[in-house]
């Protein structure tokens, strides 16, 4: 995502090398659908076994209130992204009536954390069976809305549940499938990750479905490069198309197993991804402040650096992120010592 952002919020994808659009820039596609089932993936394991215990109302009211957070987030750095337009497309952006497009993936979450906390009890109790065809019906009534629905005649509320053409969105409904794979993902994850043989199989499982639906798309398509360059390009992104689907959501599924095989050994290799993924609110704070408010608006740099260029400073923000979360971490153990201590009774 950080990579993606840095790169085209410098240039256009017009502009983009060969070798930028494929393999770069197609295989960012990935994050985006990676997003909404690690999402689904985190509240199977961190709050679903919660929702039957007595302090599950605090903890869902601690979902709810983190909604708010990223509310707050998605507005200000909604600002941020579209500091240089006109008075007029910032208060339309705030007000829903228009949506920014590198920060809208925080508006989804915003939403989505206000209303599935209430969903989860409910996922809890359910019968197996109806949870794993869930992701079906809701494919199927997110296309009956897509097609058939007038939503009032506003289709800027049709953008928020199912996403519209003219809107860069995440609707809620049409991605909320993906939720609920991470979910049922989540589920065998917290019961099989203490034993290796059951978590390597569960991550054969999980590969074995991302590779089914790259290969679909690969089959589908008639041409594999041109097909590459306009999915690079968001071609079929809003709402989801067919193609973007198989492609992201296949390809996400595949580092989705591989997360899962490599376990702690592989967060230690990979040391500053798994810092940035550790605060994931405080990682996307940092990489749309730096490109918008420093290498945009005080550098200079948009349409002024090589491609080249502007993937390595996209690199460097990931390091950057890294670095100031370690430093935000660190800053909070130690204030939290002394609160500590005085909190702890006397001998």
């Amino acid at each position: 995502m950080i990579i993606a952002h840095g790169t085209n919020a410098l240039m256009p994808y017009s502009d983009f090398p060969d070798w930028g659009q494929v393999p770069v820039h197609a295989l960012t596609k990935f994050s985006s659908s990676l997003f909404f089932i690690v999402f689904g993936v985190a509240l199977a394991v961190a709050f679903v076994p919660k929702t039957g215990s007595p302090d599950w109302p605090r903890r869902r009211n601690r979902l709810l209130w983190r909604g708010l957070l990223v509310l707050f987030w998605y507005k200000v750095l909604t600002v941020v992204e579209l500091w240089d337009r006109s008075r007029g497309e910032i208060t339309d952006a705030l007000l829903y009536r228009q949506f920014p497009s590198f920060v809208e993936i925080l508006g989804f979450y915003a939403i989505a954390l206000l209303w599935i906390p209430w969903l989860l009890p409910l996922w809890a109790k359910a019968p197996a069976w109806l949870r794993w065809l869930s992701p079906l019906p809701v494919v199927w009534l997110s296309w009956w809305l897509l097609e058939h629905a007038g939503f009032g005649g506003v289709p800027q509320l049709q953008a928020v549940f199912v996403e519209h053409p003219e809107y860069y969105t995440w609707g809620q409904l049409s991605r909320l499938p993906l939720v609920l794979a991470g979910l049922l993902a989540g589920g065998l994850l917290l019961r099989w990750n203490d034993t290796t043989g059951r978590r390597l199989l569960l991550s054969a499982g999980i590969a074995c479905a991302g590779l089914v639906l790259l290969a679909w798309f690969a089959l589908r398509v008639d041409d594999l490069q041109a097909s590459l360059v306009a999915i690079g390009r968001n071609d079929g992104k809003h709402p989801p198309g067919l193609d973007f689907s198989l492609f992201s959501v296949g390809g996400a599924l595949v580092l989705l197993a591989l997360c899962i095989a490599g376990g702690n050994l592989l967060a230690r290799v990979l040391r500053p991804v798994a810092i940035v993924g550790s605060d994931a609110l405080m990682a996307f704070i940092v990489h749309i402040g730096v490109i918008f408010i420093v290498l945009r608006n005080t550098l200079g740099l948009y349409q002024a650096v090589p491609y080249e260029r502007a993937l390595w400073w996209s690199i460097g923000l990931i390091a950057l992120a890294a670095l100031w979360i370690r430093l935000w971490q660190a800053m909070k153990r130690a204030l939290d010592r002394p609160r500590a201590a005085r909190a702890a009774p006397a001998d």
